[in-house]
């Protein structure tokens, strides 16, 4: 039967409407656009006006007609509903009026109470057993004034519905036998005729029937059960036990009641009598609107719902706002008041409100996540047999046609839901939540079971999207003027496009997908992308490269190269792939154009090297940054190849090898261009300039700015990853060779900037080392009044002054390396001066404490140089020789026998003999004590073979004991082995014995009748280490000491030389004389080989 209202058109099949699967590889394909899938067409909301008047007067007489109490949150004033329909349904003011009076005058319907008694619990136990067998008796009781139907203003009796509502309006429950919570579940239909002299009467009644005595006292329980037997016997035969009752005024009831009522007594002797759950509900019969009387009741709720949705969608984007699926509440209460009024099941109603919102959704814009609670409600609700055919041809046409629009949107899911729009992401989200969960619905599989999988379904949508999307984008970029640099520049933005989707694919669209459908979008998308891709690139690159590249052209293929790279970076690792990819080994399609793009990175970085330098004042960028702009605009040049070099990252090993070694060979042939630049800029600036200190600025920011270029290149293994090079190249290069060519390159490129560098530097030394030198002569050449400490005065300002103009403009590898040049250079000037002045010890005092101060000056507080460079062999030299010249002639006395001292304690051999003695000292005598026991080994001088030896006694040095006269032992003819045992005694104060050098020397002589004593050996010992030298107490048992004997130097002592240069002092002369003649003694008889 046709309907009032228009029925959406019944659509195809769902496999006719859902995206067509592609039956081919997308890299076959010859059409420059892909085949668009069959667009769907949302189904039409929209009533034409005969039946937007049907409704319209449906949708007044619900308002009309109203019953109950209003829900809270619903509009009371009829007044307020009405106006809310004439917006909803567009109706002009006096159209409104004319169809409201229309309402109006259509016949009232039959108003009926739909009460359900469902159970109750906690009721009297009136049989003898303890239980009732309970029924209910229920009507409307109707004419009673307003206070009437209160139970507390009229006297409680039992039989309100027997004895006062007629026996044909009055509804009986069927019988529960022997409970106390019996349950019914039992609906009535309760016709009234004015709602507010009406009330609603329920009495509960525990039947009788009649039984003997014998079965009563069967049934006997307790006492309280005979008590019970005696009243029955008073009372007539089958007369039924009162309950309870509940009385509702019907005008205090809402239009939907479900809840427990207390069952009220007819006196106090039982007022505990139990309760009552009874679901009521005031809904109308026989309704006059002609939309009721040829429509289902649930057709024409569905469309009142869609109707008042569709105007709250519209009302909330005329607003400016989204509709967030809470309906106002006019329309809540509209709708509620229809269903009630209707008697519309949960059920359908959640049908209804899914049918509507899933139509709606296809042409209004609102969350997709309204759709989720009619989609709950009819799952949990489910049961097939409910529905009409028609109604269950009709949700089945629901789900088809919400599924086919639900992929057309995900086919386009890049347009519909942009990432410029914030909530783009949870829109998609919950549509597919949606689309899953109504596919997960018993009823879609009973209503449409040959549907393919949803995964599936999604996976063939994407994949035909994304095709779609390509060829949309190429024709995007499809270039006005056709020409193959052109179409370069069009492919390199396709690219970069395909680049920026697979990024939002990866960090944002396949999360979605993966968690609600497990499908891996991403990696979906980059196989297709790749195909298509890669057909492209590789027709471009052989048209290009098949004729000379231009620089622009040239240009132009390294971007597509990088990106290419860099698309291929998204794609999965070779382990992990099915099979070939279509941009595998895309790099070959660029190897002609590979020259080109070397010769262009090194032609700019040229033409930036020579713009930079002929720009370049030769200033310090400021107080931290020593070097110029030059050097700034160098190190940016040089970042920009390495980043030239790690975009290139060739794949093939040896051909990568082959262009490092290129990018290292113009890097270092520009560092040697740009010195040269550099170099020629300072000469150009300096050469009108006559402030001598201005060029040496210039000189300081050059160097400085090779230093920094030095640093720059020594970056490049790290920057053009030589390590991970090496180990690329290692099975198809040479051992060592990568260590030849690259590193040597490297090396000779420090070198030569080495060398440009410390010729700067050696230029800035030059400058100071002729002021070092002058102030060095100066300072020995001063008079001897001036003291030491003020002679070397003007050579540290000097050094101040210059030193910290150097550190200020010089960093700190150059200063450092300005230093060492200067420390020589002073150290050789040095050194000169004091060989000139070696017999002066003022002029040697004086330059003793020069070098100290420069020692010190040029350390700075460890901010010079540190002490290994500043302590050389040269350093230590002139420290000990200026230690001696500036010493006097005792003090070089005492020095001497220092030496001897320790040459004595050193001497294990006695190669020349050994002298034994025994030496203490009595401080209260103040005496030394010797015993002189014996000697031994001593060596034959005579030419018998044999000795005469004595030895000699001196207490050394003699100007510290100038009173004390030598001592001898008596002489032993033929004797290398003496025994002496003679003991001398010094008066001796302890205070000279305890000097530096302070000795006993014993000299051991052999005595020759005829000439001059022959010299066998010299012995030292030290008496600052005699016993009771040191100590209060007196010594005790000395102990023997045995000390070898020795001969003096036979090649000369600096010291005896030092002395001998003093001619003017006599002293020094005799100790000279001396030791020259006890050295030549020695020599005559040095120990032959052997011996």
């Amino acid at each position: 039967m046709a309907t009032l209202l228009s029925q959406p058109q019944r659509r195809p099949p769902l496999l006719r409407q859902a995206i067509k699967i592609r039956r081919r590889r997308v890299r076959d394909l010859q059409d420059p656009l892909a085949p668009k899938a069959q667009e769907i067409e949302p189904p039409s909301h929209h009533l034409s006006p005969e039946e937007r008047a049907l409704l319209y007067e449906e949708a007044l007489y619900t308002v009309l007609h109203r019953l109950g109490q209003p829900e809270p949150n619903h509009v009371r004033e009829a007044s307020e509903l009405l106006r809310y329909l004439q917006e909803a349904f567009h109706m002009e003011p006096e159209e409104h009026r004319q169809m409201l009076q229309q309402a109006q005058k259509l016949e009232k319907p039959i108003f009926c109470l739909k009460a359900t008694v469902k159970q109750a619990k906690g009721i009297l136990g009136k049989d003898v057993s303890g239980f009732s067998d309970p029924y209910c008796l229920l009507g409307i009781e109707q004419g009673v004034g307003p206070q009437g139907g209160s139970p507390g203003s009229r006297h409680r009796q039992k039989a309100v519905v027997r004895h006062t509502i007629p026996e044909e309006q009055t509804h009986r429950t069927q019988v529960i036998t022997q409970t106390l919570n019996p349950v019914w579940e039992e609906t009535f239909i309760l016709e009234f005729e004015d709602i507010n002299t009406s009330s609603f009467h329920l009495d509960m009644w525990d039947m009788d029937t009649v039984e003997s005595v014998r079965q009563k006292l069967g049934e006997l329980t307790d006492l309280h059960g005979l008590r019970r037997i005696f009243k029955e016997a008073r009372k007539d035969k089958g007369q039924d036990d009162f309950l309870g009752n509940v009385v509702l005024r019907l005008q205090d009831l809402r239009c939907r009641e479900d809840q427990w009522y207390r069952l009220e007594p007819c006196t106090e002797t039982y007022p505990d009598r139990g309760q009552c759950h009874l679901q009521l509900q005031l809904i109308h019969k026989r309704r006059a609107p002609k939309a009721s009387r040829s429509q289902p009741s649930y057709t024409v709720h569905l469309h009142l719902l869609q109707q008042l949705v569709s105007h709250e969608v519209t009302r909330h984007q005329a607003g400016s706002t989204s509709w967030d699926g809470s309906l106002s509440p006019q329309a809540a209460t509209i709708l509620f008041l229809h269903a009630t009024q209707k008697d519309l099941s949960d059920f359908h109603q959640s049908m209804a409100q899914w049918l509507a919102y899933s139509r709606l959704y296809q042409s209004l814009e609102f969350p997709s996540s309204c759709l989720l609670h009619p989609i709950t409600s009819i799952e949990y609700q489910w049961i097939q047999g409910r529905l009409k055919g028609e109604q269950l041809e009709e949700l089945a046409t629901s789900f088809s046609n919400l599924l086919a629009y639900g992929l057309s949107l995900i086919r386009k899911f890049r347009s519909v839901f942009p990432l410029s729009v914030s909530d783009s992401p949870a829109r998609l989200q919950s549509l597919l939540r949606v689309l899953v969960q109504m596919c997960k619905m018993k009823a879609f599989g009973e209503l449409c079971p040959d549907s393919p999988p949803l995964p599936r379904l999604v996976t063939e949508t994407l994949r035909t999207g994304t095709v779609e999307w390509f060829h949309l984008k190429q024709q995007h970029h499809q270039p006005m003027v056709q020409g193959m640099l052109e179409a370069g520049k069009a492919l390199l933005s396709l690219v970069q496009d395909i680049i920026g989707d697979l990024h939002q694919c990866r960090h944002t669209w396949s999360k979605i997908f993966q968690n609600t459908l497990k499908i891996d979008l991403f990696s979906m998308a980059f196989l297709e992308l790749q195909w298509l891709v890669a057909k492209r690139v590789q027709d471009h690159t052989a048209a290009v490269v098949g004729s000379p590249v231009s620089p622009e052209m040239g240009e132009s293929l390294f971007q597509l190269y990088v990106s290419l790279k860099e698309l291929c970076q998204l794609g999965p690792v070779p382990a992990e792939r099915d099979g070939v990819l279509a941009l595998d080994g895309f790099h070959r399609w660029f190897q002609p154009a590979i020259p080109s793009w070397l010769q262009k990175t090194y032609s700019v970085a040229l033409a930036r090297v020579q713009r930079a330098v002929q720009m370049d004042e030769l200033v310090p960028l400021g107080e931290l940054t020593k070097h110029s702009t030059s050097a700034v605009d160098l190190s940016t040049c040089f970042a920009q190849i390495s980043h030239t070099a790690r975009q290139l990252d060739w794949p093939d090993p040896e051909e990568a090898f082959m262009i490092t070694v290129k990018f290292v060979e113009d890097t270092c042939r520009l560092a040697l261009v740009y010195c040269s630049l550099i170099k020629a800029r300072a000469r150009e600036l300096s050469a009108g300039q006559k402030d001598q200190g201005q060029a040496a600025n210039m000189l300081c920011v050059v160097v400085n700015d090779m230093e920094q270029l030095r640093l720059v290149i020594g970056k490049l293994p790290t920057q053009l990853a030589w390590e991970a090079l090496e180990q690329r190249v290692g099975a198809v290069l040479e051992q060592g060779q990568l260590q030849n060519t690259l590193h040597a390159q490297l090396q000779g490129a420090l070198a030569g900037l080495g060398h440009e560098i410390r010729t700067g530097v050696r230029t800035l030394a030059e400058q100071l080392e002729a002021g070092i030198a002058r102030h060095i002569q100066k300072l020995v050449g001063v008079k001897e009044s001036v003291l030491p400490e003020d002679a070397i005065l003007p050579l540290m300002k000097f050094l101040e002054v210059k030193l910290c103009y150097m550190n200020t403009n010089l960093v700190q590898e150059n200063f450092s390396s300005l230093l060492t040049l200067l420390w020589t250079h002073t150290l050789t000037v040095l050194m000169e001066a004091a060989a000139s002045h070696r017999s002066c010890p003022l002029a040697s005092s004086r330059l003793k404490i020069a070098l100290q101060n420069l020692e010190i000056c040029f350390y700075a507080e460890g901010c010079g140089l540190p002490p290994a460079a500043l302590h050389t062999t040269t350093f230590q030299a002139l420290q000990r020789d200026l230690e001696l010249q500036a010493a006097s002639s005792r003090e070089l006395i005492q020095k001497y026998f220092c030496s001897r001292i320790q040459q004595q304690a050193e001497t294990a051999s006695e190669e020349l003999g050994a002298v034994t003695v025994k030496a203490s000292y009595r401080a209260s005598e103040q005496k030394l004590r010797v015993e002189l026991l014996s000697a031994s080994s001593l060596l034959p001088l005579d030419s018998n073979g044999s000795s005469d030896p004595f030895v000699q006694l001196t207490l050394e040095p003699r100007h510290e004991f100038p009173e004390l006269a030598p001592r001898e032992t008596q002489k032993h003819k033929k004797d290398l082995h003496p025994l002496f045992d003679e003991t001398f005694e010094f008066l001796v104060p302890a205070e000279p014995c305890q000097k530096d050098g302070a000795c006993l020397l014993l000299t051991v002589l052999d005595h020759d009748t005829l000439g001059a004593d022959d010299l066998e050996g010299e012995a030292f010992l030290p008496l600052r280490s005699v016993p009771g030298l040191t100590g209060a107490e007196e010594p005790g048992e000395v102990p023997q000491t045995r000390l070898p004997l020795t001969y003096p130097a036979l090649n000369g002592d600096p010291i005896l030389q030092l002395l001998e240069s003093r001619k003017g002092d006599r002293e020094a002369q005799v100790f000279v004389r001396l030791r020259r003649q006890r050295a030549k003694q020695a020599s005559q008889h040095a120990p032959r080989p052997g011996r």
